[in-house]
């Protein structure tokens, strides 16, 4: 795991985190355990685990149950992508294959329902049911967003759309990841409205910048196909962009209505999405979801913690960099 500048002050606990992620899979049958390895070892940066302990170190939450609650929070994160990766059919993810890409489909479901109880058995030893309903509420969200994510492919799409959908994929558990310690001592649960819009904003900030990578990447750095959501029939920020300058395109409004491109024209459409202004247009976008989220710390401890979650939000869209 490579450490960036803004976890440097948590690289032993973060390394406490992994160790505590990895050992869930200890006593369980090999197939379980080889398959979180695989998941641990694909790489990630480690963010949300991140923000978890870097808010805890902010307000003074003990080392044990700071750890605890990182780790379910990035055991959930995975357990999510197992099956988006199943729902999707996606082989790869950062280049490396999908547990669904080897294991059945009973077995990728059953492994993802494995990490969701193993991040709920790390989440209790926090202590806190208050934690665990947040846990519980994150959850829903998700689900609900990847079900109604499901019914809008090949269908119209809005503003209001896209937000609600990326807000469910990623935003709440960033959510989750910030406000979450505030309520594990005395004296800060004040923070907790600042520190979920800051965690809001991130989230929200760190799928648009998803969302323009898989247009401005290749696909070797992308691990996938680029323009892979729109191939699927789903629109998202440089799409949506491009749909409200030229509502008139006719080849959006065929995969808006169910209908398959021909692979010619789709890589067209991809082409001239990537290179027309609207790219700039939801980098502003996501850069200024990273600004409102820094506006937010400002009223928190004036710790090195802090300083460390302002260098995390600008992290997020110097990926587009």
């Amino acid at each position: 795991m490579t450490t960036l500048t803004f976890q440097t002050q948590i690289q032993d606990l973060l390394l406490e985190v992994e160790a505590r992620m990895r050992a869930q899979g200890d006593g369980y049958h090999p197939i379980l355990k080889e398959a979180l390895d695989q998941l641990l070892g694909s790489g990630g940066k480690r963010v949300r685990p991140t923000v978890v302990l870097l808010v805890s170190g902010m307000l003074g939450v003990d080392n044990y149950r700071s750890t605890s609650l990182a780790a379910a929070v990035e055991l959930l994160h995975t357990a999510t992508l197992v099956h988006d990766d199943l729902i999707d059919d996606s082989k790869l993810r950062r280049g490396q294959p999908t547990i669904n890409s080897t294991l059945s489909t009973p077995a990728t479901i059953l492994t993802g329902d494995f990490l969701f109880s193993q991040s709920a058995g790390l989440g209790a030893q926090v202590g806190s049911p208050e934690v665990m309903h947040f846990f519980a509420q994150t959850l829903s969200t998700i689900v609900n967003g990847e079900i109604a994510q499901i019914f809008q492919r090949n269908a119209l799409t809005d503003r209001d759309i896209y937000q609600e959908r990326i807000y469910a994929k990623t935003a709440s558990m960033f959510e989750l990841a910030a406000k979450a310690p505030s309520v594990l001592v005395e004296g800060h649960r004040h923070h907790l409205e600042p520190l979920r819009a800051y965690g809001h904003g991130i989230g929200m900030a760190f799928q648009m910048v998803d969302d323009i990578l898989d247009f401005s990447s290749n696909a070797d750095d992308l691990g996938k196909p680029a323009a892979s959501d729109l191939r699927l029939g789903l629109v998202t920020l440089p799409s949506l962009y491009w749909l409200e300058a030229n509502p008139d395109d006719g080849r959006l409004a065929t995969l808006q209505a169910g209908q398959r491109l021909p692979e010619a024209e789709l890589d067209a459409l991809v082409d001239d999405i990537r290179h027309s202004e609207v790219m700039q247009f939801a980098n502003r976008e996501a850069k200024q979801q990273v600004q409102d989220a820094k506006d937010m710390l400002a009223g928190l401890p004036d710790r090195p913690e802090r300083d460390a979650l302002l260098q995390l939000a600008d992290y997020v869209v110097e990926r587009l960099n």
